[in-house]
């Protein structure tokens, strides 16, 4: 790396995630995509042609000095794992979500980064996308009041009708609340800060589903896991939110996320994007009105994590990265919650209270986060 203003990163992990974060990362002037590497190594090497990069293997990668920064997109049982190896490599590590399967080795990933003074950061970087932002700023300036309640609903049949290689999203570590889950608690901790306390309650609709996707028809898939979670999330706050994910809904007709405050009420967008829709309710208006979004990035922009983290590195301490490591922490502790409430009948009290992100300044030029 010759440019002292940019980050050498390489990609671990060249599935269907990869392509957007390869586009992303041409967004930010901060990242240069040095290296990609994948256990299906011809994999790397079509991506290595298509976005400019070397495909290596994995242990070339991590060994490669003009890495800095390794991203992790691997499947979530060997996050914990690539991100421990990342880390002794001495590289930063930015991971899909979730950061690990489970707590104990979460919290071994960020104890190794601290201890290598290294910078961990975690996938959902959707809320800082410009639709999450506006509601951010909508929030924060008061345009609600104090926000005392809320809903969340993330709803459909699952992936096997349309997902390649859908046996996963059955298996210890995935399902509705561990695939899609963090979209959702992220977004509502960067609106509301941390979450206090968990009450749910767990279900699932079928022990074996058949697959229908053209690659997998008729294949049978072992149901492992809850695939439909209902619960209560009360934030440090005061507010208290209603939130449902599920694998077992045909249709419904409720809004990803709205919030419900003492001057008014927000509906926010799908978590799982970037952009809007944002809609507010006041007592002025008497009727839903869409709002301009505030800030920039609504289009695809994974990396824009990675960026802000790669921002980070090169500050010094000064920048401190939003899609960080105790965020999705948090967010894994949460989603164990749901289940650990459902089994013991009580509610579940989160140890972690990560800071509440900090919200992205107005008036950014694209390519930039600061």
């Amino acid at each position: 790396m010759n440019n002292p203003s940019q980050i050498g990163i390489g990609i671990i992990g060249c599935g269907n995630i990869s392509g957007a974060y390869f586009k992303g990362a041409k967004t930010f002037e901060v990242l240069k995509v040095v290296a990609c590497a994948d256990i299906n190594h011809e994999v790397a090497e079509a991506k290595a042609e298509e976005f400019g990069c070397v495909a290596q293997s994995v242990d070339d990668l991590l060994a490669n000095p003009n890495v800095q920064l390794v991203i992790n997109l691997t499947i979530p049982a060997v996050h914990a794992e690539v991100s421990l190896n990342a880390l002794e490599a001495g590289k930063h590590v930015h991971c899909e979500k979730p950061l690990a399967v489970h707590l104990k080795d979460a919290k071994s990933v960020l104890d190794l980064a601290a201890k290598k003074n290294l910078l961990v950061g975690c996938a959902p970087d959707t809320f800082m996308g410009a639709g999450m932002q506006t509601c951010r700023k909508l929030v924060d300036d008061g345009w609600l009041g104090r926000v005392i309640g809320g809903s969340a609903f993330m709803m459909s049949r699952g992936p096997e009708s349309w997902h390649p290689n859908p046996a996963f999203f059955y298996e210890v570590g995935a399902g509705p609340m561990f695939d899609m889950g963090p979209y959702y608690i992220t977004a509502l901790v960067n609106l509301l800060g941390p979450i206090k306390r968990i009450c749910a309650n767990t279900t699932k609709a079928f022990k074996v589903r058949t697959a229908t996707c053209e690659a997998k028809f008729g294949l049978e898939l072992p149901v492992e896991i809850p695939t439909h979670y209902s619960g209560s999330l009360e934030f440090h706050s005061g507010a208290v939110v209603n939130m449902t994910v599920s694998f077992d809904v045909y249709a419904h007709q409720h809004k990803p996320i709205e919030l419900y405050g003492t001057a008014g009420s927000l509906a926010v967008p799908d978590p799982n994007t970037f952009g809007g829709p944002v809609s507010l309710w006041t007592p002025t208006t008497k009727e839903w009105k869409e709002q301009a979004l505030s800030h920039p990035y609504a289009s695809n922009m994974r990396s824009i994590g990675a960026a802000d983290l790669a921002t980070a590195i090169l500050s010094e301490g000064k920048h401190v990265h939003r899609s960080s490591g105790a965020l999705a922490y948090h967010a894994l502790e949460a989603m164990h919650a749901f289940e650990a409430s459902s089994v013991n009948g009580a509610h579940t009290v989160l140890e972690s209270k990560p800071d509440q992100p900090a919200p992205l300044p107005l008036g950014l030029i694209e390519g930039r986060l600061k």
